[in-house]
């Protein structure tokens, strides 16, 4: 557990962000999720035994961590932000039904073509969010 904490800390420390309890607990939270939650379900878990962290400290802390590149913004549906800490390129998956969210790794779909794009667009990045339903929810069950 101590080589975890050091580890998030040394990972804070070479971005040159300040080390701040809040800060910490906020991407340890965050590292330790696969959902990619919203600030507030951030907030009501790490206030969920004692009240530690007001809502505005969890949204400053969140954009700290994004504007340094350790934290990643994804918008996944309408008017919804969601935080993850995984930075690497990846793609997601999210069901039509429950709203669960999976990474899909980046070279699961890969020489996806630009050729249909008109002239003069030139494209440097890309996520694709691919819509339809987990196993649990399947209709084909």
């Amino acid at each position: 557990m101590q080589q975890t904490a050091d580890r998030i800390v040394q990972q804070m420390k070479s971005k040159g962000l300040r080390v701040t309890p809040q800060r910490f607990a906020v991407y340890a939270h965050l590292l330790a999720r696969s959902d990619h939650p919203t600030a507030e379900q951030i907030s009501s878990h790490l206030n969920q035994d004692v009240p530690t962290s007001s809502q505005a400290t969890v949204y400053n802390s969140l954009q700290a961590l994004r504007e340094v590149g350790l934290v990643q913004e994804v918008l996944l549906e309408e008017g919804v932000c969601r935080y993850d800490a995984n930075i690497a390129p990846h793609h997601h998956f999210r069901c039509q039904s429950c709203g669960v969210i999976e990474d899909i790794a980046w070279e699961k779909l890969q020489n996806l073509e630009f050729k249909g794009l008109r002239s003069g667009l030139q494209v440097e990045n890309y996520e694709i969010t691919v819509r339809g339903y987990c196993d649990c929810c399947s209709p084909r069950r």
